[in-house]
């Protein structure tokens, strides 16, 4: 709206000068055109350099994530971008297995981190900043200008069970290369091995607190699933 009324104010402003012959009716248009073209000038300049009409809103969004390897192998995939790791790509499905992965995002305004937690399953949340009209006055005046909703600064962290294991995309590419490999099989022993130690630590928590509800147990056994399958995985990479 407010493009509009600065071009016809200017167009206004044009026609004051050249058309009115009357200097009664000329001066005092063309004043008032000036204003408006001056002060709807001023009004966009002010918001693409300062923002004017505008405040900054942040919101948080949270959802459950899995591996991107598509397994139940505890992985927190990401893809190295530059020396620093600042700028590392992590990559996650949205859903327990998909074809194409998806990953945070990558630009200067974006920023994103793992952070080891006792949750059992994985999650991400995203924390963003973005610019939003003051109010209904100010969303019609600067409607079609593209400027709400721009974004300030984003923040992804990847919140990541303990027993999960950070590795770049290349090296869970040689990962699956090595299933049938000797180191492959040692995992499997360990694994074989780390089934008895799950129904162990089960019973042992069991035998602490008898009175342990399901949900509790079901706790208990996916921390336990969690930590052997890491410990697979990390046979599997030496």
């Amino acid at each position: 709206m407010i493009i509009i009324i600065m071009f016809a104010s200017a167009v206004a402003l044009f026609a004051c000068i050249m058309f009115i012959n009357r200097r009664q009716v000329r001066i005092p248009l063309t004043v008032l055109m000036g204003i408006i073209f001056v002060g709807s000038t001023a009004m966009m300049t002010l918001n693409y350099s300062h923002h004017f009409g505008m405040h900054q809103e942040t919101t948080t969004t949270k959802k459950t994530i899995y591996s991107a390897s598509n397994s139940a192998l505890p992985l927190a995939l990401y893809q190295p971008v530059g020396t620093s790791g600042k700028d590392d790509v992590y990559i996650y499905n949205s859903k327990k297995r998909q074809k194409t992965p998806d990953h945070t995002q990558t630009n200067e305004y974006t920023h994103s981190k793992i952070k080891w937690t006792k949750r059992l399953t994985p999650r991400l949340v995203t924390t963003e900043t973005r610019w939003r009209y003051n109010n209904g006055f100010f969303r019609i005046m600067y409607m079609g200008t593209g400027m709400d909703g721009t974004l300030v600064k984003r923040t992804n962290v990847l919140e990541y069970p303990q027993a999960y294991v950070k590795i770049p995309t290349k090296q869970a590419n040689q990962l699956k290369k090595r299933a049938a490999s000797p180191a492959a099989k040692k995992a499997q022993t360990t694994a074989e091995q780390g089934r008895s130690a799950i129904a162990a630590r089960v019973q042992q928590a069991l035998a602490k607190n008898p009175k342990m509800s399901a949900s509790q147990i079901q706790r208990v056994t996916l921390q336990a699933e969690q930590e052997v399958q890491s410990q697979a995985v990390k046979v599997m990479l030496k």
